[in-house]
């Protein structure tokens, strides 16, 4: 039991570490925005945002 949590803790904090390490190593470092608005090749293909899609279905059905 004891060895299953250390062996979690341990892989936990594994993953952390390589997740940061462009945090970590590159001068001003932050991690990149996961907003879909902020990505511009998906920009590039018209995806945006759900509740943009949303409000503009909505005003396209208020229009018939």
């Amino acid at each position: 039991m004891v060895q299953t949590l250390l062996m979690s803790v341990l892989i936990i904090a594994i993953s952390i570490a390589l997740l940061s390490v462009k945090l970590i190593f590159k001068k001003n470092g932050k991690f990149a925005s996961q907003h879909i608005h902020d990505s511009a090749a998906l920009r590039k293909q018209g995806i945006h945002c759900v509740v943009d899609q949303d409000k503009e279905a909505r005003a396209a059905n208020k229009a018939y």
